[in-house]
């Protein structure tokens, strides 16, 4: 268990640094939507494996399509947050996207609260706003390139404060909904992310599309794409797990801890330097963790 759930940190951790290592002069070459579509796809593929290695007998009597119905209301979440991510770009700059994104913390532990009735009591609150504060601060400055300045302005109009909000909304719900139809099933977890990734390659097919994208649907693919496609895929059922058998707070703390691997990586790949405010966030996450889980 433990395991698995490093292997997850690093992949979060390691995400931005392989976008990072595809970009050709300083764009990214590739359409979004087509790795989001292989990422289902994968993940699809995937869980039909492992439903066909561990079935012992045969599921068809006691499955039906009120077991698959509630997943595409999930993937449905899903897709509409991925694109609304894209959207957002136009009311505020990246780095205020990357602090103010933070805030999900908030809403996926206030709606785990309120729809999974899970009490949260006061140690633990102060532990999750410790982990939206590590993520405001790592955000804000964690890491600095040779040449850069110290601060950074924030841009962002109200309509983006809108869509970000909207944002953090459907993230929480998304999550914490997932999270209360994997429990309520007493399916094997393989068949569930079977009837979750159906939808999303459904929904994201008809996203692509919709968008038409110009060129191929590889165009612009290299191994390090082709390593974050397997990455991502492998993360998602590393997640769904971690929902099924414990909790969308554990995948909040999962996330955080990925500053570090993020900040690691980026200081050897591509020489950015470590500030004062990376080491404020460890702390904020080291003491959270204690709070959380540490404290009896």
């Amino acid at each position: 268990w433990a395991l698995m759930l490093l292997l997850s940190v690093a992949i979060y951790g390691s995400h931005a640094p392989l976008l990072t290592l595809c970009k050709v002069d300083g764009a990214i070459p590739f359409s979004s939507t087509s790795v989001v579509v292989l990422v289902e796809l994968t993940k699809l593929a995937l869980s039909l494996l492992f439903l066909l290695a561990g079935a012992r007998e045969p599921l068809g009597a006691a499955v039906s399509w009120h077991h698959a119905a509630p997943f595409a209301l999930s993937a449905l979440l899903y897709a509409a947050n991925n694109n609304l991510v894209v959207h957002m770009q136009l009311f505020m700059d990246p780095s205020t996207f990357q602090v103010l994104s933070n805030l999900k913390i908030v809403s996926t532990a206030l709606l785990y609260s309120l729809l999974l009735r899970r009490r949260l009591g006061a140690r633990r609150w102060l532990a999750l706003l410790l982990l939206l504060a590590a993520g405001v601060t790592y955000s804000c400055g964690g890491l600095r390139g040779p040449g850069d300045p110290g601060g950074m302005r924030l841009h962002v109009t109200p309509v983006g404060l809108l869509l970000l909000s909207v944002y953090c909304f459907i993230s929480g719900l998304s999550a914490v909904y997932t999270e209360a139809i994997l429990k309520s099933q007493a399916l094997p977890l393989s068949l569930q992310n079977i009837f979750l990734y159906f939808f999303g390659v459904l929904l994201n097919l008809v996203g692509s599309t919709w968008s038409g994208a110009e060129g191929g649907f590889l165009e612009g693919f290299s191994p390090w794409v082709l390593l974050i496609v397997l990455s991502q895929a492998l993360n998602g059922l590393i997640m769904s797990v971690v929902m099924k058998h414990s909790s969308n707070i554990t995948r909040l703390f999962v996330i955080s801890c990925s500053i570090l691997v993020n900040a690691l990586l980026s200081v050897a790949l591509f020489n950015l330097q470590l500030t004062l405010l990376f080491f404020m966030a460890v702390a904020c996450i080291g003491l959270a963790v204690h709070l959380y889980y540490g404290v009896t």
